[in-house]
């Protein structure tokens, strides 16, 4: 994907299994290129949570390519993005910022949690119009990861830094 294709997102309805492993290794695949502070072990343990939310989360949108790949996905509940990962091969093309804009002006979304030492997250929904008003020093799992609880600032999502 180059960044003048044109980014089609698409609504999941139902989930069937394909879907899921597809979407799982979109996020197996981002958060091992982003993810340094967890460990193997670590990563291992998130995965059944992971499905998890994947066949869950209230709102389910994906991102494909021009051949039809899926490139990149998020998930929304109750105003908040709960995920957002993208290929790593596919950062920087304006998927991310795509998605934000998608979830702001369509889903109604306000809020997202980020992990505070995945430094390209935090800095990226800053530059997309998110601000940090409070820190929590656990995941929500009680495991040592602080995270940044961040709101909609009501800018307009610029830029194509995913």
């Amino acid at each position: 994907m180059t960044n003048d294709s044109a980014i089609k997102i698409t609504v999941v309805g139902h989930r069937d299994t394909d879907l899921v492993n597809t979407l799982f290794g979109v996020w197996d695949a981002s958060v091992r290129a982003t993810h340094d502070f967890l460990t193997e072990d670590d990563i291992v343990s998130l995965e059944p949570d992971v499905r998890q939310a994947l066949t869950g989360v209230e709102t389910l949108s994906y991102v494909t390519d021009d051949r039809g790949t899926i490139c990149g996905f998020m998930g929304v509940a109750e105003g908040n993005i709960e995920m957002l990962f993208i290929h790593p091969e596919q950062r920087g093309c304006g998927i991310g910022t795509s998605l934000i804009d998608f979830a702001v002006r369509k889903l109604q979304v306000s809020s997202v949690d980020v992990n505070e030492q995945n430094q390209q997250a935090v800095g990226f929904y800053k530059h997309v119009g998110f601000v940090v008003v409070r820190r929590s020093a656990l995941d929500g799992q009680g495991r040592p990861f602080p995270i940044l609880h961040m709101k909609w600032s009501n800018g307009t999502p610029t830029g194509s830094a995913d």
